[in-house]
């Protein structure tokens, strides 16, 4: 068992009713309150983590430079917080600062422009 996994003794109130059903769910399943609610836990972090809109918090946060990249792992997994990083990493860096390419013509050769006034749609008819 690692250090992270130890466990941790936590107080907390709750409602009386959820607690009665909380035992009432326990007792059905032969097993400890205790065991539920980890495990409640346990799926509602991982749902959590996995949800796009919290994703895009955490993102916000670490690129405004108010989570740190430990934080970021534990909320959204190693993968994820990885790729943040070398998003943010790409965000913070300097554009590379090169010329053109003087031997290349890049307008050279056909090129096709589009009438942007005309607006009647044409895509159905035949």
């Amino acid at each position: 068992m690692s250090a992270s996994d130890e466990p941790r003794r936590v107080h907390f109130q709750s409602p009386e009713y959820l607690v009665e059903r909380l035992d009432a769910v326990a007792s059905l399943f032969d097993k400890d309150r205790t065991d539920l609610l980890v495990e409640a836990i346990r799926e509602y972090l991982e749902d959590t983590a996995e949800s796009e809109t919290f994703q895009d918090l955490v993102a916000e946060r670490y690129y405004n430079d108010q989570l740190e990249f430990e934080t970021v792992k534990q909320l959204v997994g190693a993968e994820t917080a990885q790729r943040l990083r070398l998003l943010k990493a790409d965000l913070e860096s300097e554009p590379f600062d090169l010329a053109p390419p003087d031997d290349v013509d890049i307008y050279a050769g056909e090129t096709t422009t589009v009438d942007s006034t005309n607006t009647s749609d044409t895509a159905g008819e035949k």
